[in-house]
């Protein structure tokens, strides 16, 4: 990724939440390279010091092991930033159906003791982790920002009170914020362990090990999959824009396509085919549907091509290349 564009965040200090996770760590490798000063918050809770072992030994990294449900903790590591990238979060719909107390402690609670942290100390901009899962049982295909339906699960509620929490603290504390809706994001450094592990580095272990990976339903449910470095552009382009129309709004941070999920697995044999052609012939077996989730997602960024000047440099072809080569790297 060229971040030459983004150099204006050079001596900024940033403070990154939850960033010894997948996407967090990413973002600090990329601020990094910028030239901030980084700060990550993280409990561990779901991120790993691996993710963050290559930065411990840089001057401009520092580590504040801390919770964010803590306000105290909030308040040290807010103390003097410019800017925050708040991605602390309890992700997976079926984690929060399991535990919905926990996940709207962390997603709820711990995002509004940021918001106060952040106003608290002066913050220039708070840009922030959002969910597709917001746009709930809306059929409407593309998704647009502004046309949502109700959620469909205790993750998707809180990812819902993120959004309408940092509008009122624009209103309020004139706090400028921006949210961003991950469609299904991945990519390096994203965990293919645990109960909750997404589908595409799940899947990626599977073939790995000649395991079949399990389809819930019949494989016909798509995704708006959006590999890392998209993200990680829309999340700079948010902390450094200067239209001052593209504050104070949540934007679609996707590719604007979709794959079901037997396209998945077929993208996925045929990269990993080429370091064992064996995995060729893995089948994969069909489970049922899971609760609470929705059949299609697509999202149209026509928004954030017009506002944040947004434009993917990763269709999931590509994504998926990049993804496997790293797992292949990595987890042999």
């Amino acid at each position: 990724m060229n971040l030459d564009q983004f150099k204006i965040l050079k001596d900024k200090n940033i403070l990154v939440t939850g960033g010894a996770g997948f996407i967090g760590s990413n973002l600090c490798e990329a601020l990094l390279e910028i030239g901030a000063t980084v700060t990550c918050l993280d409990n561990f809770a779901t991120g790993h010091r691996r993710n963050i072992e290559p930065f411990l030994s840089n001057k401009k990294f520092n580590l504040i092991e801390g919770d964010i449900r803590d306000l105290a903790t909030c308040h040290t590591a807010c103390k003097g930033q410019d800017y925050i990238l708040h991605e602390a979060a309890l992700g997976s719909v079926p984690r929060s159906i399991n535990d919905p107390i926990t996940s709207n402690d962390v997603n709820v609670s711990g995002f509004l003791n940021m918001l106060v942290a952040a106003r608290d100390a002066g913050v220039k901009r708070f840009i922030y982790a959002a969910s597709s899962s917001t746009y709930g049982d809306s059929e409407a295909l593309p998704k647009v920002e502004d046309v949502i339906g109700k959620p469909l699960s205790p993750y998707a509620i809180t990812k819902y009170v993120n959004e309408l929490y940092a509008s009122i603290f624009h209103t309020t504390y004139s706090l400028d914020t921006i949210g961003l809706r991950y469609f299904n994001v991945f990519g390096r450094r994203q965990d293919p362990n645990g109960a909750y592990a997404a589908v595409i580095p799940l899947f990626v272990k599977q073939f790995m090990d000649h395991q079949s990976p399990l389809i819930n339903g019949d494989g016909s449910y798509s995704r708006d999959f959006t590999y890392i470095d998209n993200v990680v552009q829309m999340n700079l382009l948010a902390l450094t824009t200067e239209n001052e129309a593209a504050l104070n709004q949540v934007y679609n941070t996707a590719v604007g396509d979709r794959t079901d999920l037997v396209q998945l697995t077929d993208l996925l044999k045929k990269h990993l085919s080429a370091f064992d052609p064996e995995i060729v012939e893995v089948e994969i077996t069909h489970g049922p549907n899971r609760k609470g989730d929705i059949p299609h997602s697509l999202a149209s960024v026509e928004k954030a091509e017009k506002l944040l000047h947004y434009k993917p440099t990763h269709a999931i072809d590509k994504g998926i290349e990049e993804a496997v080569e790293w797992y292949w790297s990595n987890l042999k």
